[in-house]
């Protein structure tokens, strides 16, 4: 998947929400967003969703435009989690997890339907809570949940085509041991060959988990590339109004990120 330096939308003071942003999602890959709060992050993933259009530049699938592809056929190729999913009904998890099959148009009471969403439930760790209400769980709960219900939409009996999983903040609601199970589930799928970009909060995570790395700042992409050269100290210490300082190991790579000063304002 692509952004083409594409332009999106009006913020406060007439600044635009992604200004000039390009990216490249490849199969295989877990890239990882990282920037401020406001910087731009969950309006880009909404531009590679394809749930917002882009006033210039482009979002691209296989070299076509998202707004080209059928939606059924959009569905089956890239999945969405997001921030917050709320549902208004008193579905049980397994009817929510379910949902992600609905692009595929097959009996969910086939076996093998059935097995693709227990196997989903499982490598979420989310499988204890199959039969439970959803609305009845704990954010970080009902976190697994969508993980789950994202994982079975695009789960396919061959890997002729390369798929995509877009996920804002799957780890905020997540507890320590969550977070990396988490993140170790996103290894795997890009592993089989699945495109993977999670939005973070945490550089850490990032350092521990990604094979590549992204900071946006006011909608701009400002640095691109391996995790150990993108989250230096400097340059996350500007961006986040923060200092910062690094543990490393005896090659010098990056080991630990931290805090050692107060925040500064940040205009």
């Amino acid at each position: 998947m692509t952004l083409a330096a594409v332009h999106a939308g009006y913020g406060v003071r007439g600044r635009r929400l992604i200004d000039d942003a390009s990216l490249v999602l490849l199969p295989g890959q877990l890239h990882v967003l990282l920037g401020p709060n406001g910087a731009g992050k969950s309006t880009l993933l909404r531009l590679l969703a394809g749930d917002l259009k882009p006033d210039g530049g482009q979002v691209l699938l296989d070299d076509r435009p998202l707004s080209a592809w059928p939606s059924a056929a959009l569905a089956r190729r890239r999945s969405v989690m997001m921030q917050r999913e709320d549902l208004p009904f008193p579905f049980r998890v397994d009817d929510v997890v379910t949902l992600g099959r609905l692009p595929w148009q097959r009996s969910a009471e086939a076996p093998a339907e059935q097995a693709i969403i227990a196997a989903a439930l499982a490598e979420a760790g989310a499988a204890g809570l199959a039969g439970r209400r959803y609305n009845e769980l704990s954010g970080g709960e009902r976190a697994r949940v969508q993980l789950a219900r994202a994982l079975v939409q695009i789960s396919a009996p061959d890997d002729r085509e390369a798929r995509y999983l877009l996920l804002d903040e799957p780890t905020a609601s997540l507890d320590f041991a969550f977070q990396h199970h988490c993140l170790l589930t996103m290894r795997r799928l890009a592993a089989r060959g699945v495109g993977v970009l999670a939005i973070l909060q945490d550089p850490n995570l990032a350092l521990r988990h990604a094979d590549t790395v992204s900071l946006i700042e006011r909608g701009r992409i400002i640095a691109h590339g391996l995790p150990n050269e993108v989250l230096a100290p400097d340059r996350l210490s500007t961006l986040y109004g923060l200092t910062i300082d690094a543990v490393r190991g005896p090659t010098g790579a990056i080991c630990q990120l931290f805090a050692t000063g107060a925040a500064r304002s940040v205009a």
